[in-house]
């Protein structure tokens, strides 16, 4: 998550703010009660007409948010008030702060480093020890462990607007990195001295040719050239596979096992509506359908539209009874009426949860779900991580009457906050290894899938972040699914839940809640990686590793740090264990069925994956 900006995003109405009873938001820092199940008896209110002066005020957020890019102003200066004048009233805070900045070079990196929990990449170099390099980077860590020190424990100070304070500090003093700066950084110098200057002559090139990418409308490096070395239904998304069905919100893809026996129950993947499915269908050495084919699995995949204006009106219920359950029962349906494994991906996880609990709700006589797995789902938002910081009423204010304007978020809005998310990573890092080192840059199918943009309808967008960053209605059991409250504590099938440890979209400690959340029998796996390389983590790759335990029914919590000190820690990919585990919870192993050709509206990776 990783586009997984989404900052990473995922709620029916017909406006910003009518679009559903919004309930009260949860005191911050209060843990979900244990939910008990959902009273089908039991309805939602309908939610209130909207007044007519609604539309100006929309449209006068919207101009606000044009011009900033989608990000409150107002926000960031009540996160800022509250934080700087609770600050001028803590004389105990100012000294330590004052005693901080006098503290020593080797001090002040172990304060960046308890911060940071690694060590900074940034100055690996082996010349970052020697004068005067050191000097300049115990100066720039010295600086940024202060600042941390000023935006942690102000008292009286909302954690939320220190947080926020911290990270926009953040984003500014990244920017005067030593290492962003050629003269004051020794692995740039060295180059230069080897190369007789031609690094930089080359790093000027490349930021040539990604300056024009930008100007086209292409993601730096993505050009015309560079899409052709990775292309969708040949180099990636290429595992053989046919679409069966297709309605207006998205296409089901089957793909045959390749075993001549094979398990009776079929795998259906969701993804997040925010990305294309292949993220799980790469190149095929890493294409996790094409590993589950390979193990005997019949996969379905869900293949969103692309959509623009047409489907602004596409909220919370389309998605699950026309997107998700309408997936799941052709998937049945097509396997002879076999309950299926269900697989969701970010917030194609959360949407699968809702889903499971909804049908919980209905008491199906013949249960259509043998198992769920969520893939860096959260299912609880009171702590989304920093994609949370951009989440407040007035920011989202601003988000709905952009969107309203529009009728969808467009990806390259989506791509710029994911960007910021991570900008160590993604921009500060990028420009000293391509513009100031002048490293040629290797595409590779990843960033190719990264930059195949997607847009979010309005009302699904803005439901999602009313109902599930704003107000947690999830977790709380107040989310209403076709008028009716759902809990994920009805949910009676096997669950199994995969997070990565640097996940900057998903926070681990998040996807973690759902312990509090569901009562049965559960699985948890935390893997190496970030939001998707954690996750497209194929067996053999190296220096991958996961933890994994089981909390049975009526088993005691365990905190997370908890947790972590007793799971079982296993060398290599999480893959083969998932799918030992999935083996376990299906039937036996038969002839692998016969489908008829009639079913079959063209091969995969079919026509919506390809919507620009």
């Amino acid at each position: 998550m990783s586009k997984e900006l989404s900052p990473m995003n995922e709620t029916g109405i017909a406006g910003a703010t009518a679009a559903a009873p919004l309930a009260p938001s949860r005191r911050p820092g209060r843990k979900a009660p244990a939910l008990p199940a959902a009273d089908a008896s039991v309805h939602c209110p309908e939610p209130p007409a909207e007044p007519a002066w609604r539309g100006l005020d929309r449209l006068s957020h919207a101009a606000v948010a044009r011009t900033v890019g989608g990000v409150s102003p107002l926000g960031i200066y009540l996160d800022w008030m509250d934080w700087a004048m609770h600050l001028a009233i803590s004389p105990g805070k100012q000294l330590s702060l004052w005693q901080a900045a006098c503290q020593s070079p080797a001090e002040a990196a172990r304060q960046f480093e308890h911060y940071h929990r690694r060590p900074d990449p940034r100055f690996r170099h082996e010349d970052w020890n020697t004068w005067p390099y050191a000097q300049w980077r115990s100066a720039f860590q010295r600086v940024e462990s202060s600042w941390d020190a000023a935006t942690h424990g102000v008292s009286g100070a909302a954690p939320h607007h220190q947080k926020v304070m911290n990270f926009i500090g953040r984003q500014l003093l990244d920017t005067m990195s030593p290492s962003n700066f050629w003269f004051a950084n020794p692995e740039v110098l060295e180059a230069m001295s080897q190369t007789q200057g031609m690094s930089l002559l080359h790093g000027a090139r490349r930021f040539w040719t990604d300056a024009c990418d930008l100007l086209s409308g292409c993601a730096p490096g993505t050009s015309a050239s560079n899409r052709e070395v990775y292309r969708v239904g040949k180099e990636i998304a290429a595992t053989p596979g046919a679409v069966i069905f297709r309605n207006e919100m998205f296409e089901l893809i089957r793909y045959a096992p390749r075993t001549a026996d094979t398990w009776r129950e079929p795998v259906v993947i969701v993804p997040s509506w925010l990305l294309k499915y292949y993220i799980l269908d790469l190149s095929p050495h890493n294409s996790l359908i094409r590993y589950l084919v390979d193990h005997g699995h019949t996969v379905y995949a869900v293949s969103w539209k692309n959509p623009k204006e047409e489907a602004r009106d596409w909220g919370m219920d389309e998605y699950i009874h026309d997107g998700l359950l309408t997936a799941l029962r052709q998937s049945s349906q097509d396997s002879g009426g076999r309950r299926v494994h269900g697989v969701g991906y970010c917030l194609g996880g959360t949407l699968l949860a809702i889903g499971a609990a909804a049908l919980a709700r209905e008491h199906e006589r013949r249960p259509l779900l043998r198992s769920i797995t969520l893939l860096a789902a959260q299912t609880d938002f009171e702590e989304p991580g920093e994609l949370g910081l951009f989440i407040s009423p007035s920011g989202v204010a601003c988000l709905d009457a952009l969107m309203w304007q529009q009728g969808y978020l467009d990806g390259k809005q989506l791509a710029g906050v994911f960007q910021l998310l991570n900008s160590r990573d993604l921009i500060w890092s990028k420009l000293v290894r391509d513009y100031l080192l002048g490293h040629q840059l290797q595409i590779t199918d990843m960033m190719t899938w990264n930059a195949d943009i997607t847009r979010l309808p309005y009302r699904m967008h803005t439901e999602t972040l009313h109902h599930l960053y704003l107000n947690n209605d999830l977790a709380a059991g107040r989310l209403c699914v076709r008028g009716q409250p759902v809990a994920l504590a009805d949910i009676r099938v096997p669950m199994l839940a995969v997070a990565t440890e640097r996940d900057h979209i998903s926070p681990w400690e998040s996807v973690y809640k759902l312990h509090l959340l569901n009562h049965r029998d559960l699985t948890f796996i935390l893997c190496s990686g970030g939001h998707n390389v954690g996750i497209v983590s194929e067996p053999d790759r190296p220096h991958r590793y996961f933890r994994w335990s089981v909390r049975r029914e009526g088993a005691r919590y365990l905190p997370p740090e908890e947790w972590t000190s007793q799971a079982e820690l296993v060398e290599g990919s999480w893959w083969p264990h998932w799918e030992a585990w999935l083996a376990r919870h299906s039937g036996a192993r038969g002839p692998a069925p016969a489908y008829p050709p009639d079913t079959v509206l063209g091969d995969a990776p079919g026509e919506y994956v390809l919507g620009h």
